[in-house]
């Protein structure tokens, strides 16, 4: 699914282990973070930045009954790093923007194919900036996953050198795409160093908060007043973008997360259907095959970090001995 400057839930371990049910709530939240998008793209002819107003500030709404409702309304709001927040908040929704203007101007489904690229910027990023340790299987998934992407956007790309008849808005489409991956990467970046500090619904809060604000300095680049029938769409679209963020972190309160996320990439059979049903999105061979090899990286990558993880829980327990 095409990033939407979002976030993976902060929590360490579940405190309910059922991972059927976690499985579900995850999927619940792909099927309404794909109905968010499709509705997005729906509502024609709106800026970028006005568009992450409507999705961040109509979010808000559910994730304070939702805070409420867990008797945690108080406590949300508390935070030890506001800058943190206002960081993480302009790379959210400087990728937010980006994803918007792709959706408006791609194919839902290469829309959120291209998004697939976050995951392995993430690891780049953690290797060069966190200093993480990166071995030569998750780099060679990197490299593949990378491939995949090139594969993706080169029948885009390709409008550049006169190759094809593409529309040049769709090549800006598909670098916007890219870029919203980028960003989205840069954020999870600032959510790992948040989390250190941060409960995880104080970081989801905030970011619809600032996300709300600063979309506002948009104002002057072009706003424009949406019908009555685009008011509806927009407003369902952030409503839905909040449900969307708390089915999620509930999902990983149920399960660990290299269980939950190779669910994620249920949104291209999704965004499969729904463009192709809604908006008569035909998916290219070279899209559906970059795809394919993005997913098979992502999925290795996840699968590595599982093992990683329980290797270093062995490790942790020999060592107290």
């Amino acid at each position: 699914m095409i990033p939407q400057g979002g976030d993976r839930p902060a929590s360490a371990l579940p405190a309910v282990i059922n991972p059927m049910r976690g499985i579900a709530l995850k999927i619940a939240s792909v099927v309404v973070f794909v109905v968010m998008s499709a509705l997005i793209k729906a509502a024609e002819n709106i800026p970028a930045g006005e568009l992450v107003f409507y999705r961040s500030f109509f979010a808000i709404a559910p994730v304070l009954v939702y805070l409420a409702w867990q008797r945690k309304l108080r406590v949300g709001l508390q935070t030890a790093n506001p800058f943190g927040h206002v960081l993480r908040g302009l790379i959210g929704i400087t990728s937010m923007a980006l994803s918007f203007y792709a959706l408006t101007v791609l194919p839902l489904p290469e829309a959120i194919a291209i998004g697939y690229a976050a995951p392995l910027a993430v690891v780049v990023l953690g290797a060069l900036l966190l200093k993480e340790r990166v071995q030569l299987y998750r780099w060679s998934a990197v490299i593949i996953g990378l491939v995949g992407v090139v594969i993706m956007l080169w029948p885009r790309l390709t409008v550049l050198s006169g190759e094809t008849a593409m529309g040049s808005g769709e090549t800006l489409g598909a670098l916007a795409a890219l870029l919203a991956a980028i960003c989205s990467a840069f954020a999870m970046m600032q959510v790992r160093r948040l989390v250190q500090t941060e409960r995880t619904e104080t970081i989801v809060l905030y970011f619809f908060i600032t996300g709300s604000l600063l979309s506002l300095l948009t104002m002057p680049f072009g706003w424009v007043w949406p019908s009555p029938e685009q008011t509806v769409i927009l407003v369902l679209a952030g409503i839905a973008g909040g449900v969307a963020q708390i089915l999620l972190t509930a999902s990983y309160r149920h399960a660990e997360m290299s269980v939950i996320a190779p669910f994620e990439y249920t949104s291209l059979l999704l965004g499969l259907g729904v463009g192709f049903f809604l908006f008569g999105d035909i998916p290219t061979v070279p899209m559906l095959g970059g795809a394919a090899i993005v997913i098979a990286s992502g999925i290795f990558i996840i699968f590595r970090e599982h093992r990683l993880g329980l290797d270093r829980s062995k490790a942790r327990q020999a060592n107290s001995l």
